[in-house]
């Protein structure tokens, strides 16, 4: 089957109403495409313009000035400040048509609100409205995201963005805060068991993160390579440690007790140092082939540094109190006794398939973004990949 790669751009005012969510769950969910690229980018003057030329040379039809006149507009700065745009990559066949389908079309008629149906995301997020006095006339135009119409534009598109994306920073840092002192950055993934089939739950838990007011200032897709699980977690495996040894040291000794007699309280702290810690390791491995694909005792040294098999969603969000804000929609790590509401108690299987991961404090957001490279964006490689294959 014929693999190609399109794109969905997410708008500014999109993403600043915090649609986001919304519109990956829609995107998700409605088709068997994969997600394979995401970055939050801010567009200077000369991007906004270049794209408007070229969508304007591409000859869509009726709404092309409309669409090229919106993005030299919209898409670049404003008050000296650029506007986070996210750009989306999608990989499958046919990957244009289904993100038409699914986007929309943007309809210069003058629709009534009854004839709108909220089927597409256009429907759902976009504004088109006429003037009442003036026939044809457009007062206000927004079209929530942009994505061509056909592989040849998307093509011509894809190389238009290299040129930009080179040397383009993964983090936007694109407003002054008054109390910069305030203002935290916080880490999530949004984990693989969110990604084995199409689904809305990677965007409605984008869209559960919204509510705390933040702003996502960084995206991207990540396929952990064993070692960065093994880093990333490694704190996590003398938790196991301390937390599970003991326990299943005391089951050991119940069940011994039952077929050998009383065992004294030596022999169930030896059972903790052997059994129960032979136990908090199996569960560690566990959680490192969770989140790479590879479990570490059964990986030949030759394929440690190879790319993960299972894919993760990676945010970066800002704003004051970021750590705890999002750590309190995540909820707690045990899905069972996590709030109504949290991200956890909507989508967390149990302790191992919790869905998400938050940073629990600054200390952590360090070394966890230092571990995945948040600095750091495949989405360029894989539109070179794809432009030179």
């Amino acid at each position: 089957m014929n693999q190609s790669i399109s794109y969905v751009l997410v708008t500014p005012y999109t993403i600043a109403k915090s649609r986001t969510g919304g519109v990956i769950a829609r995107l998700l969910s409605r088709t068997d495409l994969e997600l394979v690229g995401a970055q939050m980018i801010a567009p200077d003057q000369a991007f906004a313009r270049e794209y408007a030329d070229i969508l304007r040379r591409q000859n869509y039809p009726n709404d092309i000035t409309l669409l090229a006149d919106y993005v030299e507009k919209n898409l670049a700065p404003s008050g000296g400040r650029r506007h986070r745009t996210l750009l989306l990559l999608f990989r499958g066949a046919n990957p244009w048509g289904k993100l038409v389908t699914i986007c929309g079309h943007i309809h210069p008629e003058n629709m009534s609100v009854d004839t709108m149906t909220g089927e597409t995301i256009r429907d759902t997020y976009a504004d088109l409205i006429m003037s009442s006095d003036t026939p044809g006339k457009i007062t206000y135009f927004e079209p929530a995201v942009i994505t061509p119409r056909n592989q040849e534009h998307a093509d011509e598109d894809f190389r238009f963005f290299l040129k930009f994306l080179k040397g383009q920073p993964n983090i936007v840092k694109n407003i002054e805060y008054p109390e910069p002192e305030k203002i935290e950055q916080t880490l999530v993934i949004i984990k693989p068991d969110n990604w084995t089939h199409p689904s809305s739950k990677p965007g409605t838990i984008i869209d559960i993160f919204s509510r705390t007011g933040l702003r996502i200032v960084g995206i991207k897709v990540h396929r952990f390579l064993l070692e960065e699980a093994l880093d990333f977690y490694g704190p996590v495996e003398e938790a196991l440690k301390a937390k599970l040894a003991p326990i299943f040291g005391k089951k050991a000794r119940e069940i011994l007790e039952r077929n050998l007699g009383i065992l004294d309280d030596e022999a169930e702290e030896m059972l903790a140092g052997t059994i129960g810690i032979k136990y908090a390791q199996d569960q560690f491995r566990r959680i490192i082939k969770f989140m790479s694909g590879t479990r570490p005792d059964e990986c030949l040294s030759d394929q440690a540094e190879k790319s993960g098999t299972v894919m993760c969603l990676i945010l970066f969000y800002e704003g004051e109190n970021a750590v705890s804000k999002i750590r309190d929609v995540l909820g707690p790590t045990d899905p069972l006794k996590a709030p109504s509401g949290t991200v956890r108690r909507e989508f967390g299987s149990n302790v191992m398939e919790n869905t998400a991961h938050a940073s629990d404090s600054r200390e952590s957001v360090e070394r966890e973004k230092a571990i995945v490279k948040i600095d750091e964006n495949s989405l360029e490689s894989v539109i070179r990949g794809y432009l030179e294959r």
